[in-house]
């Protein structure tokens, strides 16, 4: 009965009347009382759902979408700068979408900028020493 006072609170809430909010409240729990207060109490609907093929897909093109300046770059730059470009590039690529991301949320396009660089930085300088020590040096 708790749960019933719940739901017909939230359909009141949504402007019914209190006796056909009970009456939706108590066919809807008669159907799929667990279905009925995800989707009310939760906002748990098939729509909103976690989609993990749609995910991995996406993840694999933004991925591939992201490594592609970086060879271009190590593609046209000279032997000996090639690894400096890359990584230049590399910063340079984040430093835009930290300043897309900031315009995109209204914040702070510095901060940004600078958040995200300075932690790619740091990522990077961590790869490459874990590489070292795993005899992988690419210096």
């Amino acid at each position: 009965q708790g749960e019933v006072r719940e739901l017909t609170s939230l359909y009141m809430q949504r402007g019914l009347d209190p006796a056909l909010a009970r009456q939706v409240a108590e066919q809807l729990m008669v159907k799929d009382a667990l279905d009925a207060h995800a989707r009310e109490e939760l906002g748990l609907t098939d729509t909103n759902s976690a989609q993990p093929l749609q995910a991995a897909v996406f993840s694999a093109l933004s991925f591939s979408a992201g490594a592609l300046l970086p060879l271009i770059v190590a593609w046209l730059s000279p032997p000996k700068l090639v690894f400096l470009s890359i990584i230049l590039s590399t910063l340079f690529s984040l430093a835009v979408l930290g300043y897309i991301s900031a315009a995109v949320s209204k914040a702070s396009p510095v901060r940004a900028i600078i958040r995200i660089t300075f932690w790619s930085t740091m990522a990077m300088l961590l790869s490459m020493g874990i590489g070292h020590f795993a005899g992988q040096a690419l210096l």
